[in-house]
């Protein structure tokens, strides 16, 4: 009696690379949306009362532009640790999470400087309110992204070194985020 060969391996699922890929679309397309309406805001106020900001507003643009530099070496720490973890370097790949970590923590710090900077009342007008929700919700979208570092760290380092996918999904977040802030940096921070 002939036996049959046995039959190959299943396909690898990929469920928390095509997950972050669902979230990332959410995201962007939440940011997309804020930021229409954004601009839809700004284009009837300026045609009914010739203003969009108040009267003395001033946004602080240094620290807004340090943010938008940021995103830079996040995806590069990224990549790197997609890159060390396919090449089983649990040591850069940590190092790479940390300093993207680090970096989503400077990001967020700078938000926070904007914010007390700014000191403008979140209810006292169209861009107060539509500035406080689309920053917000980009600031949210932030902390989402350091709770994956983390958990990105902690699953990769703590043994599962041969998980590479949450890694290559973590840095697609990033890439995203990165993207979303270059749109929200020209559209609320430039623009006004």
């Amino acid at each position: 009696m002939l036996a049959l060969p046995a039959a190959p391996a299943p396909a690898a699922r990929r469920q928390v690379f095509v997950g972050t890929a669902l979230a990332c679309v959410a995201a962007a397309m939440l940011m997309g949306g804020m930021l229409a309406l954004w601009m839809s805001m700004r284009t009837d106020s300026i045609a009914t009362t010739q203003s969009w900001m108040p009267k003395g507003t001033v946004v602080p643009e240094v620290a807004t532009n340090v943010m938008l530099i940021a995103f830079l070496p996040i995806c590069i720490f990224g990549q790197w640790a997609v890159y060390s973890a396919r090449r089983d370097d649990r040591s850069h790949t940590g190092l790479a999470l940390f300093l993207v970590a680090l970096l989503a923590l400077a990001v967020i710090n700078a938000q926070a400087f904007v914010y007390a900077t700014m000191d403008v009342p979140a209810r006292s007008g169209a861009f107060n309110t539509m500035f406080y929700a689309v920053t917000g919700t980009f600031t949210i979208l932030m902390i989402i992204g350091l709770v994956f570092s983390v958990v990105t760290a902690f699953r990769y380092l703590g043994g599962r070194s041969t998980d590479r996918e949450i890694v290559s999904a973590h840095a697609m977040y990033w890439y995203v985020l990165s993207a979303v802030f270059v749109a929200l940096w020209l559209v609320v921070y430039v623009t006004k």
